[in-house]
């Protein structure tokens, strides 16, 4: 036989051989990124599920974005015109078509209501001024609460009545009370605008008037006060240095909260823990989940079957060793938390976000008040 016929020949079945492996790994892997994650889709669903939104102005909505991002219970705020005549207004027309700036505020109502965002509007804005806001002027410039019912329209106009009773303005309320219109999302550029352009925007706010305005009138008395609820500020967390977590935070702690780790299982500090309190994130110490919400999965790990605070929640989809699995992480601290999985009983709503202890904080509901989480005190008093 000749030599290089039989070398041409065991060459063609390796090759042969490797095309085969590659088509078998590729109609594998085909078949594994083209399942849905149907947890991560439930959980983002149960997430929405549990919110509701509203429609409010109070003048330019760069500042009405960003004040609202502070408001604990608050999940999303999109800033976009309403209350015109033309459909899909676009910066250029939406004041000539009738619009307003206006946002559109997702809110947990566990966490906070429809009477603390009207409150909290007022407060931070200038709810005396029909024809603009400070020095943007214009109809589309001002300030209005767009109610979804009856019901809505009443809590806001009590709140409305609670303010001129305290007299804290030299003139009367001028905000308008409407009905629920179309929301149309503003440009990308314009959202989260106080983020991705600070300097511009810091310099804008401050010549506005705005913030000298709110704190004449209010001072620090900013945050809604129909309930014991506090701010904590996380939206304007800085997450320290790495430098700095690996000094602050044990090796098992960094493992899991920077670097994706894992503890062992029945061998870490809640997995059993049966007190009453809340779990924050150990390094922003953001409000992650409530006891009250805990059960015994006998995973050996803390297991919730919700989030107290679903603002501070971030659900990622993780396909790392070919396991489909949805990773919760903290919003504001970006911490590894853990991951969610539906596998909890059907009477408790199916989701179970097993949670690493290394990630968490616990506050028992004695020292809620005195660290500064006063606004769920009241989830425990039985």
């Amino acid at each position: 036989m000749d030599r290089s016929f039989s070398i041409s020949r065991q060459a063609a079945l390796i090759f042969s051989g490797i095309v085969v492996l590659v088509v078998g790994v590729g109609i594998f892997l085909n078949s594994f990124w083209g399942r849905p994650n149907t947890v991560y889709v439930e959980a983002q669903a149960a997430l929405a599920s549990s919110t509701k939104s509203s429609v409010l102005a109070g003048g330019c909505f760069w500042c009405v974005e960003a004040d609202f991002e502070k408001l604990p219970g608050v999940v999303d705020v999109i800033s976009g015109y309403a209350g015109g005549k033309t459909e899909n207004p676009t910066y250029t027309n939406y004041a000539a078509g009738g619009h307003r700036e206006v946002v559109e505020v997702t809110y947990d109502p566990a966490r906070v209501s429809f009477g603390e965002l009207i409150e909290y509007l007022l407060k931070h804005s200038d709810p005396t001024d029909s024809e603009g806001s400070f020095y943007d002027r214009g109809k589309e410039y001002a300030p209005a609460v767009y109610y979804e019912n009856e019901e809505e329209r009443e809590i806001a106009q009590r709140v409305f009545d609670r303010i001129e009773d305290l007299k804290v303005y030299e003139k009367p309320l001028a905000v308008e009370l409407l009905p629920r219109v179309p929301f149309y999302p503003a440009e990308e550029y314009h959202q989260n605008y106080a983020q991705k352009n600070h300097l511009k925007y810091s310099y804008y706010r401050n010549a506005s008037g705005r913030d000298a305005f709110i704190k004449k009138h209010w001072g620090e008395d900013t945050m809604p006060s129909l309930s014991t609820r506090a701010m904590g500020d996380y939206a304007d967390f800085n997450k320290p240095s790495d430098e700095e977590l690996r000094e602050r935070l044990t090796p098992m702690q960094y493992s899991v909260t920077q670097e994706d780790g894992t503890e062992q299982a029945f061998n870490n500090e809640y997995w059993d823990n049966k007190g009453e309190g809340i779990y924050v994130d150990i390094v922003s110490g953001e409000p992650l989940f409530s006891s009250l919400d805990k059960f015994d999965s006998g995973t050996g790990w803390p297991s919730f079957t919700k989030p107290i605070e679903s603002g501070n929640i971030v659900l990622r989809e993780d396909n790392s060793f070919f396991q489909k699995r949805t990773e919760v992480r903290s919003r504001y601290a970006d911490s590894h938390l853990g991951h969610v999985f539906k596998d909890a009983p059907p009477e408790l709503g199916g989701l179970r976000y097993c949670m690493n202890s290394a990630a968490l904080r616990f506050v028992p509901k004695e020292k809620l008040i005195e660290e500064g989480y006063g606004m769920y005190a009241k989830l425990f008093e039985h």
